[in-house]
C-alpha cells in the first residue's frame, strides 16, 4: 500500500510474490471506512501479509507523514488478522511519475493511477528483497 492523506495505492503479489501487480486505488474517506475497505481487499483476494511504504525523509529521519503513516497502520492492525510489514518508500511516487512521463500517458490519466503504480514499486521492493535475503 502506499498510503496517501487523499488516496490509499494498492498493488497485490503473483502466487508465487515474484511479482507486483497495481490492483488499484483507495479514496478515502473517513478513517473506519478505509480501513474497512481494505479489511475487504484482504479478505478477498487471500492476502497472508500487508506491505505499507513508509515515506522516510531523504535523510533518513521520520517526519510528520511518516508519524501519521505509522499511526494509519496502528489503527489497521486492529482490524486486519494479517501481519503489516513496512517498506521504505523513498522516490516510489516520484519513480512512478517518472515512469508514466516515459510512457508519454497524459497529466490527468497519471493522476489516476500514480498512486496504484507507486504502491506496486513498494510492493515489489519488498519481494525483490525477500528473494535476495
Amino acid at each position: 500500500m502506499d498510503v496517501g492523506t487523499k488516496r490509499i495505492g494498492v498493488a497485490i503479489s503473483d502466487a508465487l510474490l515474484i511479482t507486483a501487480q497495481g490492483m488499484g486505488t483507495i479514496h478515502r474517506k473517513e478513517l473506519n471506512v478505509d480501513l474497512e475497505e481494505i479489511n475487504r481487499m484482504v479478505k478477498e483476494n487471500d492476502v497472508s501479509e500487508i506491505v505499507a511504504g513508509l515515506p522516510i525523509s531523504m535523510n533518513g529521519t521520520h517526519s510528520q507523514k511518516t508519524k501519521e503513516v505509522i499511526e494509519f497502520i496502528e489503527n489497521l492492525k486492529k482490524v486486519v488478522s494479517v501481519p503489516i510489514n513496512t517498506w521504505d518508500e523513498r522516490l516510489s511516487t516520484v519513480f512512478a511519475e517518472r515512469a508514466l512521463l516515459e510512457a508519454d500517458m497524459s497529466r490527468a490519466k497519471r493522476k489516476k493511477v500514480t498512486d496504484k503504480i507507486a504502491a506496486q514499486v513498494i510492493l515489489q521492493g519488498y519481494l525483490d528483497s525477500r528473494k535476495k535475503g
